[in-house]
This record gives C-alpha cells, structure tokens and sequence, in this order.
C-alpha cells in the first residue's frame, strides 16, 4: 500500500496520528533532534519510509550529514553531543524495551528538563506508531 492509498483509507487515523506528532513535538526546541531520534528508531523497527522521510527532513532542517551518516552506530561514532546521546538511548530504549527503564529515565535527567523529557516519551511513542503503520502496510520510500 502507499502513504496515498492509506491517506484515502484512514482519513481520521492519520489525522490523529499527525495531531500525536505535532503535540508530541512541541515540547522540544531542538527539531534535528527530533529527526534523529526518528530516524534511529525507525531503522530499528525496519521500517525503509519512516527511514527515509526523517533522513530527508532532518536534510532540510540542516542536520550534519555526518550524523545521518552514523546514527545507526551513534555509541561509537564520536560525533553526537552528551544531550544527543541520551535522546538516542532513550530511544533506543523505548523501541526495544528491556530492563533498565528507570536508569535510562535517570540519566535524561542530566541533560533535559521533565518536560522535555516526557516530549522525548511522546516523540518515541509516536514514531513508533507510525513504523507499525508504514513498515506493516508496505509503504515505499519516498524520493
């Protein structure tokens, strides 16, 4: 199926998971992080659309290329700042629960407010939504 094909299939569906996406990036100024984030989490659940969607808009808002290019290794890279770690590792986190969740939530609180915090929260939640959706329907990459 196509993003188009499930725009005309579930109207009211993607209208809500878009208001999801706004709401739950309100909270956080910082909008290449944002992209990072979904983008780390939209390779982790295999999903090629989200993956490329996020690439191309974390493109346009100035995102350094050499952090496209390393996210998916982001620990070992060298290249991403202490704030940017520990939003990559709560998404990480978040995407593939395990044990632990209490000292992930511990160590954002060095580098971000609770309100943030609960933004990064809202951010996973909704890109991982949207993976379930894109990635189970079939959607192609976008150009």
């Amino acid at each position: 199926m196509t993003f188009e094909a499930f725009t005309q299939a579930a109207p009211e569906a993607l209208a809500g998971l878009r208001t999801l996406s706004q709401a739950a990036s309100a909270g956080l100024t910082d909008k290449g992080l944002i992209e990072l984030m979904k983008i780390r989490a939209s390779q982790m659940n295999g999903c090629a659309f989200c993956t490329q969607f996020h690439l191309n808009a974390a493109r346009k808002l100035g995102v350094e290329p050499r952090k496209l290019d390393l996210v998916a290794v982001w620990r070992d890279a060298g290249v991403f700042s202490a704030r940017e770690q520990a939003a990559l590792a709560w998404t990480e986190q978040l995407t593939a629960p395990g044990s632990g969740l209490e000292a992930g939530r511990a160590a954002l609180t060095d580098e971000f407010s609770e309100t943030e915090i609960t933004a990064l929260t809202l951010v996973i939640a909704t890109i991982n939504a949207w993976n379930r959706v894109a990635a189970g329907l079939g959607f192609p990459p976008p150009g």
